[in-house]
């Protein structure tokens, strides 16, 4: 649903996509005419009407009666009553997502019934054997590669989640449209469904009411993880297990997945105070959570399917062992049972003797009170009657139960104990603060009587009158214990005689499943910081222990011909434990380089060492150095320090407490210099030090890999010098060595260093830091895997991946890459399995390309020159603007809806990382997300159109044409400027300039309007199209097919802001003037 992603390029069929936009908006319509009336209705009409007109007369090239219409469409939008702006601002942005759902499901569309689809595995894998790359090669470089995807909670997606997962099912809806065989009922139904779904939309509101927490902001992480990516994963890693196949002879190892998922919500706690140690805690173990409960889904599918009697030896004794743990378990809970039955239940025991292998149903439940996992499931589990994932991605509805997250209120209902012939029913609930509150029944024979009290009002009353409050009480102790759940799990099982045959299969499963149990249920005590005294052996602590059992299962079906089973939802699942692990995604840590130098302030100086901060280099680097080397804590359990200080120092403990196992980099964000590394080395290595001498062991997992995150252009500039300075510490060197597999993470970042110079020299800037720092690794002989981190727009490093990956200098992608997707750009590409297949495939071919076949270096050193002279002009043009006119930031105030940004309540961080007012603290997201509203997106072009026109008129003109044709880098750089150019809208920037801008500022609006114009000049006789994105009609088309809508929209936000500014205490018209903001994102395709 953005204009970034990988299929900007592709054509898709227009025919189908104006169909479904004609049915969702006619659709839409009609449920506006019941919720707001007809008489509304005309004037949307009309509003929809004037703006098409005038677009219409602007592609003619008939300026003055597009510029006439467009004054008549603002005169009448500004006689509207609040009421009425509200309604129609909701209405058009609603057109704009629905527009957005129907662009979606045609890209996905067009990737169906193409025999060799472009950039896939299989198109990529014959393109490079046909250049002459090994078979071998291609498959050892396949099997090797290591790309992680770090999903961010950087504020962009501005759709509630409510809202989102309304639009997947509108997009499901309209996939299931395609299908050729629905009949007059089906299709009738489809509407209805349609229908209700927008209903649904319009009834709900739009706008988040509070800010998210960074737990909010994880758990809607998780939510992508559930929704698709566990679905997409195993449908991704057929796709190049297959390919592979077909092209080498070889399929992709079953434990081998060439990419991850990472992420930062709720561990990113760069000038966000609200992330704190106990949030990084809590989101860690979360993800274990929620990983433990979706493999638990698994297995019990994968016990019902693996139903088969034959398997190896070396599994039959696994099975035998398991049950013989049973068996001593089983007989010593019917000692306890023949001691104290009689007078609970007065049943006996012994009239139901089983086999050796259907004894065992017993044993599961009777180890641990609440586990109940017994080997043959009495019920069928979700999804185990359909397919394994293969074929979920194209599923209409999720077949996955909600999830329901430890902490929240669950209420069931439990058949407790029978006596007399009558069943009780109890009714447990847990309160806010723990306790819980149960309520205890008798069930009579009638079934449909019983249904209905369990289900109907959860408040059973007993029918026999002669039950006292201690025999209810009684009962209730009953429920509560072994005995009363073995005897409740004796009514849900069958008889003997309907028993199955051994199925070891179903044995081993069975105890996974229990120990899956033991996992989920410890994890819920730690969350709840209850005691927990778990044995080690009773659950899972890493993926290789999941993997073990079912790596035999996979074993033994093939040993037994049955490889067809093994390669199904077996092998399915053991790809999901090998790609998400015990975690999901393991969660980056990231702090700004000044807190560590504050944290060791305070050490230093209690220390009576002196002020740290105050130090030059070499002597930080002489103390940290010693102390590395040193074997005692440096940080006295008896210091007191300031909150900021303390918050650092408890997060690094809270690292040692969790490890490498869940935790993945610590991220540096604005260094500098080699201390700035080895500060936080020294940091971490103390506090394991602390917390192995609490726990008494060492902790677990091992040390976070430090990476120092380059982001201002004085930074990028210097990357490759503090690399080098790192490395020649032998310590360092040796460390990184030994703990981290000879492997330097580099970080470098896009958006603020767009910010500080603009997007042309940030661009060349990050080049080049690149190169320098693969040249100090190479130096040193250590491996360096680059950490990209990229935003959703242009101006923050946005694109499409493919685009991106195979424009990065030469040598650097050596089969590994990190990169981060973030906010609006998570759901545009993995918001949808079948997108989320698409995005993975074009990742893993895009890296296999830059590794294998490298993209072409800048040809002679004459581009290098014209580049550094454009970058130079340009950074000096874009900072004589933004940082050297002092009218600018009133103007930047005053034309755009920056300062309103911040009631969006679209993330946990603030706007600003400092109080200061100026540009220079902004963060980058509201930057480029206020000038995006405007449609000028400032950000991504000011100052290009100086260094291009600077290097023209020296007569270099063919040279950079020559630059755009061979030079990949300087290809993307270009072309994703004109695409952001095709998207600016000078009239509508200029609506904005005259009504809510100072007349003595307008001319500053007036004289960068004119600077776009001459970018997008210069850009043209660069590239030599005769039109701004000319090379991709496909997206200039859609851009035009929104302007009926956006553009009412941009100037209906005009009006509303002047209002706003009049009445700031109005809060119905701050709600109109955040409904535009969605609407126009929806347009644009982008926020920040």
């Amino acid at each position: 649903m953005t204009d970034v992603t990988d299929d900007i390029a592709e054509e898709i069929s227009f025919q189908g996509f104006d169909d479904d936009c004609r049915l969702l908006q006619s659709l839409l319509n009609d449920v506006l005419h019941r919720e707001v009336g007809p008489k509304f209705m005309e004037k949307v009409e009309r509003t929809r009407v004037l703006a098409q007109g005038a677009c219409n007369m602007r592609m003619a090239g008939i300026e003055d009666t597009a510029e006439l219409l467009e004054k008549q469409l603002a005169s009448e939008l500004s006689k509207m009553t609040l009421e009425e702006a509200l309604d129609l601002a909701r209405t058009f942005s609603h057109y704009l997502n629905l527009m957005g759902i129907a662009e979606t499901h045609h890209r996905v569309r067009k990737t169906r019934g193409v025999v060799q689809l472009s950039k896939s595995c299989d198109d990529i894998f014959n393109h490079l054997l046909q250049s002459g790359v090994p078979p071998d090669q291609l498959y050892d470089t396949v099997c090797k590669q290591a790309v992680e995807i770090v999903l961010t909670a950087h504020p962009t997606q501005i759709n509630r989640r409510t809202l989102q997962y309304k639009h997947i099912r509108i997009a499901h809806l309209l996939e299931y449209n395609d299908r050729p065989d629905l009949g007059i009922e089906d299709r009738d139904m489809l509407i209805e469904d349609l229908v209700r779904e927008m209903t649904s939309i319009w009834q709900t509101d739009e706008l988040r009411r509070h800010k998210p927490t960074p737990v909010d902001e994880a758990r809607a992480g998780l939510h992508i993880v559930e929704q698709t990516l566990w679905k997409a994963v195993p449908h991704y890693l057929r796709r190049v297990s297959n390919a592979l196949k077909k092209h080498t002879g070889r399929p992709l190892p079953l434990t081998c997945t060439p990419i991850r998922f990472g992420s930062w919500m709720g561990g990113d706690r760069d000038g966000n105070p609200n992330v704190t140690a106990k949030v990084t805690k809590d989101v860690s173990l979360l993800s274990r959570w929620m990983a433990i409960d979706l493999y638990v889904r698994e297995v019990d599918s994968l016990r019902f399917e693996l139903s088969m009697t034959q398997c190896s030896e070396r599994f039959a004794r696994l099975a035998h062992e398991i049950l013989e743990k049973g068996l001593l378990a089983q007989n010593s809970f019917e000692t306890l049972l023949s001691g104290s039955s009689s007078c609970l239940v007065g049943g006996n025991t012994s009239d139901n003797q089983f086999d050796s292998w259907n004894h065992s149903s017993n044993w599961n439940q009777s180890k641990h009170q609440g586990q109940h996992a017994p080997p043959f499931p009495t019920q069928l589990p979700t999804r185990a009657d359909l397919p394994s994932c293969t074929g979920t991605c194209s599923d209409v509805e999720s077949h996955y139960p909600r999830l329901a997250l430890p902490g929240t209120e669950i209420s069931l209902f439990l058949i407790v104990s029978y006596s007399r012939n009558t069943l009780f029913l109890m009714h447990y609930k847990p309160l806010q603060d723990g306790q819980t509150t149960s309520k205890v029944g008798p069930l009579d024979g009638d079934s449909s009587k019983n249904t209905e009290k369990a289900y109907g009002n959860g408040n059973i009353t007993p029918r026999s009158a002669s039950l006292s409050a201690s025999q209810l009480l009684q009962r209730k102790l009953f429920a509560e214990n072994q005995i009363g759940r073995a005897s409740f799990q004796k009514l849900m099982e069958p008889s003997s005689s309907h028993r199955p045959g051994i199925a070891p299969y179903r044995i081993v499963l069975g105890d996974v499943k229990e120990k899956l149990l033991k996992s989920r249920k410890r994890l819920e005590l730690l969350l709840e910081d209850l005691p927990c005294d778990h044995d080690p052996m009773d659950y899972y602590e890493t993926s290789d222990q999941l993997l073990e059992p079912l790596l035999l299962c996979y074993d033994s079906l093939q040993s037994c011909g049955s490889g067809v089973l093994a390669d199904g939802r077996l092998a399915d699942l053991i790809r999901r434990v090998s790609t998400f692990g015990m975690v999901l995604m393991k969660l980056d840590l990231r702090q700004e380089s000044g807190r560590h130098s504050e944290a060791l302030d305070a050490i230093t100086n209690y220390l009576d060492m002196g002020t740290y901060s105050e130090w030059d280099e070499e002597k930080k680097l002489d103390f940290l150095i010693k102390e590395l080397k040193g074997k005692r804590p440096l940080v006295p359990p008896t210091i007191e320090v300031p909150p900021d200080v303390k918050e650092v120092l408890d997060t690094f403990k809270v690292a040692a407490e969790l490890g490498s196992d869940s935790l993945g980099a610590y991220v540096i964000s604005m260094a500098s210099n080699a201390s700035d590394v080895l500060a936080v080395e020294l940091l971490q290595k103390d506090a394991r030090l602390a917390v192995a001498g609490e726990l008494g062991r060492p902790c677990p997992g091992g040390t976070l890999r430090v990476v120092p995150l380059f982001e201002t252009v004085k930074d990028l500039r210097e990357a490759g010098s503090v690399i080098r300075r790192l490395l020649s510490i032998d310590w360092y060197r040796d460390h990184v060595i030994k703990n981290h597999n000879g492997h330097q993470e580099v970080m470098v970042g896009y958006s603020d260093s767009g910010k500080d110079a603009g997007r042309f020299t940030a661009a060349w800037e990050l080049y080049k830091a690149q190169e320098d720092v693969v040249a100090a690794c190479n130096e040193y002989g250590i491996k360096i895997t680059l950490f990209h981190g990229r935003g959703g727009s242009i101006g923050r490093g946005g694109g499409p991946t493919y685009l991106a990956i195979q424009s990065q200098p030469p040598g650097s992608v050596m089969g590994s890459l990190r990169s981060t997707e973030q906010g609006e750009m998570v759901q545009a590409k993995f918001g949808l399995p079948q997108m989320a297949v698409r995005q993975l495939e074009i990742y893993t071919t895009a890296v296999l390309l830059a590794t294998l076949r490298p993209p072409q270096p800048p040809r002679e050193q004459k581009w290098r020159n014209l580049m550094d002279d454009i970058s130079n002009l340009s950074c000096r043009s874009y900072r004589s603007t933004v940082y050297e006119n002092p009218e600018f930031l009133t103007y930047f105030h005053e034309a755009t809806p920056q300062a309103e940004l911040g009631y969006l309540n679209i993330g946990s961080r603030p706007t600003r990382r400092k109080s200061s007012g100026g540009i220079g603290q902004l963060r980058a997201i509201p930057w480029i997300f206020a000038w995006t509203q405007t449609r000028f997106v400032l950000p991504a072009w000011l100052g290009v159109g100086a260094g291009l026109k600077g290097v023209c008129d020296k007569g270099h003109t063919e040279d950079l044409r020559a630059m755009y044709r061979e030079w990949p880098f300087f290809q993307s750089t270009v072309d994703l400027i004109e695409m952001v150019l095709g998207k600016a809208d000078i009239p509508i920037a200029k609506h904005y300039d005259d009504v809510l801008v100072s007349e003595s500022r307008r001319g500053l609006g007036a004289e960068m309007r004119r600077e776009l114009l001459s970018t997008g000049n210069y850009v043209l006789q660069v590239t030599g199209h005769e039109k701004l994105s000319a090379n991709n009609r496909s997206l200039r088309r859609l851009i035009e097919s929104r302007l009926p809508y956006l553009n009412p929209m941009n100037i209906l936000q005009v009006e509303i802001l002047k209002r706003l500014r009049s009445d700031e205490d109005n809060h119905k018209l701050r709600d109109a003037l955040l409904i535009t903001i969605n609407g126009i994102a929806a347009g644009m395709r982008n926020t920040g």
